[in-house]
């Protein structure tokens, strides 16, 4: 599995992603919180399925090893 999210957009993925499941759970909208499960996930792990098939990279080249 390739990087292919970087820095900035990793940071914005985990923090989009903590403030859904925060606000879900305030709200008791669980499927809020599962939203927010996605951005989490991928910036977790650097790798967002979809921007392969749209030949998608945030990452600069040293990132994406």
């Amino acid at each position: 599995m390739t990087k292919n999210v970087g820095k900035i957009d990793r940071i914005i993925r985990i923090v989009a992603g903590v403030v859904l499941i925060v606000v879900g759970v305030l709200m008791q909208n669980y499927l809020i919180g599962i939203i927010g499960l996605i951005p989490l996930l991928t910036g977790v792990f650097s790798w967002c399925p979809l921007y392969c098939p749209l030949n998608i990279s945030t990452c600069d080249e040293k990132c994406s090893k």
